[in-house]
């Protein structure tokens, strides 16, 4: 019997694989490890973008109370907010803070939590009580009537949005959504297209409060709407008319 031992054969208490064996495991791990990382990055630029927003740190903010439709406190004209600000306002998790607001309604307050902002929508999830400012002389909040329009878009929950969720919207998004709504947290509306330059609006009913609870379930779907827009500080607000909504 010849001495010469076969390159190919495995000994599994060796210390080292045959030449032979060894190339193929090489290039057959390499071809694995190269098609899960192409399936997972094909997997990752299929999604959509969930947008730009998230939790931009601490904030302190002082201004006027307005609980209808949703609370939000509109900012005085500062070095910060140099033409004025109004921003929406919502509790920890998916809760609202329209307890708190309805008793300061109209007088001005300070504000302190996170602040959630993508684009120009702007939210403070309020992190303690919301404190009366005595003697603070509130000022006007100047309201500007944008007439009746016809928008497309989706409803959504302005926390999410905001980034709080990644994505805050379409369908993957609809529970969650629907669970921020009843818990009080301001619903927006995401247009397609631009009113006075604004595409997110603030949502109410057609007599200006909280939508009803017959909108939660067209949560996540494109559909078009009308109803009146109006301004008030810097934020814009959809009064939506209900008999005007269908699914697109």
């Amino acid at each position: 019997m010849s001495g010469k031992v076969y390159d190919g054969f495995f000994i599994g208490w060796g210390k080292k694989l045959p030449v032979g064996l060894s190339g193929f495991l090489i290039a057959a791990s390499l071809f694995i490890v190269g098609l899960f990382a192409g399936t997972a990055f094909s997997f990752v630029i299929s999604q959509d973008d969930p947008g730009s927003g998230g939790f931009k740190g601490r904030q302190k903010i002082v201004g006027v109370m307005s609980s209808t439709p949703y609370p939000v406190i509109h900012i005085a004209a500062g070095d910060k907010y140099p033409n004025g600000h109004s921003i929406m306002l919502s509790g920890p998790g998916k809760r609202g803070v329209m307890d708190q607001a309805e008793a300061l309604e109209g007088q001005v307050v300070e504000a302190r939590g996170a602040l959630l902002k993508r684009g120009d929508l702007d939210m403070l999830q309020v992190g303690q009580r919301i404190k009366p400012i005595a003697d603070a002389q509130p000022q006007d909040i100047e309201i500007t009537q944008l007439g009746r329009w016809k928008l497309s878009g989706e409803i959504c929950d302005g926390k999410c949005y905001a980034g709080a969720m990644r994505p805050g919207n379409d369908l993957a998004h609809k529970a969650c959504a629907n669970l921020c709504l009843v818990g009080g947290v301001p619903a927006v509306f995401v247009a397609s297209g631009k009113v006075d330059g604004a595409s997110f609006f603030m949502l109410a009913d057609a007599d200006g409060n909280a939508i009803s609870e017959q909108l939660y379930g067209l949560t996540a779907v494109l559909l078009s709407a009308e109803g009146a827009i109006e301004k008030r500080g810097d934020l814009h607000v959809f009064k939506i008319d209900l008999d005007s909504v269908k699914v697109q």
